[in-house]
Formats: structure tokens, C-alpha cells, sequence
């Protein structure tokens, strides 16, 4: 079965989103290790919602923290350490989808990072990429960061607006695949992410 971690190359780049779509293109399940603050309305809700097949299964995170900051500071006003060997994948015969928390570098204690976290779960990642002033240096020094740990990097996932100045040095220079690129999305429903299975021929097959 294939497990794949998404992560980006900072905040707010799609990777819920992103998530979503490829649990219902894989019909996977799926697994956020931490989730910082927000927990009414977590990122394992949010793709819940997104998602129409009844194959997936949603695993609980390994961390709830009550606090919407940086996982290492949540953790520190909940009275939490954050520990590695506290973090497992979930077991399961099914494809799975695991969302990480903001980009490679976020601290989940005073050693260890997202990128630290990836290297212990021993998984590829997916990298999801979004078109700003900056986000070609962002990008290339996340996939330089995989790389200087060894991490298998399955390929990019362009999120939002098609740039094709910005995605063809990124891809020149770091010689990874594209697996897909979403559309910008104003409106995100479960007919919109179903759709988007259909019509996005992503490579991961």
C-alpha cells in the first residue's frame, strides 16, 4: 500500500486541501500526527467534509494541542512534550495520506522538526508548491532539505494559479516529477474534490 506525507513549503499553501483530494483519488486513509489549535474544526474535519467514498478511515493524531502556534510552543503552554517515539503510523491495509503541520523546518520541541518527524516515519513525501514573490527559493531549499536527509520525494503538487516561469526552473533544477496541479479554487465542496479526481490525471499510479 502506498503511504505518502504532504507537506509544504510553508503555511497556508493547500495542503488540507491537497490532502483531500488525493484521499478520495487513492481512497485512502488518512492521518494528521499533530494538529495545533483549531480542534473544533481541525484539518482531519475539514477533509472528513471533503471526502465522499466510504473506503477511508480517519486515524486520531498522535498530539491535540489547544493552541494555534507553532507545535513546539502549543505543546509548552499545554503542559506537552512532544515526543517522536510517541508517533506511529496507524495501522492499516489501506493506501494512506499523512498531513504534516506548516513547512519542513516547524519545531516540535527543542530538537526535533516536521523534516525529523518524515525521516523517523520512513515515508515519501509530496511536496506541495504555491506560486509567490519567493516561492522558488522556498521550494528549492525544502527539496534541498529532503535531500540532505535522504528523504524520498515522490514529486511536486502545483497548487493555485499556474505559473509556468516559476514551475519549469523548480522542476529544471531539482529534476522531480509533477504528480498534478490544482487549480486556484474559490468555492471547496465534496462535489468539487470529486471532480477534481476525475479530471486530474495525477502520477501516482
Amino acid at each position: 500500500m502506498k503511504k505518502y506525507f504532504v507537506t509544504g513549503i510553508g503555511t497556508e499553501i493547500g495542503k488540507t486541501i491537497t490532502s483531500a483530494i488525493l484521499v478520495e483519488y487513492l481512497k485512502a486513509d488518512y492521518w494528521k500526527p499533530i494538529q495545533s489549535g483549531d480542534l473544533d474544526h481541525s484539518d482531519t474535519n475539514k477533509v472528513q467534509n471533503l471526502v465522499s467514498n466510504t473506503q477511508t478511515k480517519f486515524h486520531p493524531e498522535s498530539y491535540r494541542l489547544t493552541q494555534p502556534f507553532s507545535p513546539h510552543y502549543s505543546a509548552q503552554l499545554d503542559d506537552v512534550t512532544i515526543s517522536l517515539d510517541e508517533i506511529n503510523i496507524p495501522e492499516t491495509a489501506n493506501n494512506l495520506i499523512i498531513e504534516g503541520a506548516g513547512g519542513l523546518m516547524v519545531p516540535l520541541n527543542q530538537e526535533d522538526l516536521i523534516i525529523d518527524l518524515i525521516k523517523k516515519l520512513d515515508v515519501e513525501v509530496i511536496l506541495v508548491s504555491k506560486n509567490y514573490l519567493g516561492s522558488i527559493n522556498h521550494t528549492l531549499l525544502s527539496i534541498e532539505a529532503l535531500n540532505s536527509r535522504n528523504v524520498p520525494i515522490k514529486g511536486i503538487i502545483f497548487n493555485g494559479e499556474s505559473t509556468p516561469a516559476s514551475e519549469d526552473i523548480i522542476l529544471k533544477r531539482s529534476g522531480l516529477n509533477v504528480i498534478g496541479r490544482i487549480p486556484n479554487l474559490e468555492n471547496v465542496s465534496k462535489e468539487t474534490v470529486l471532480e477534481l479526481t476525475k479530471t486530474i490525471d495525477f502520477n501516482l499510479k
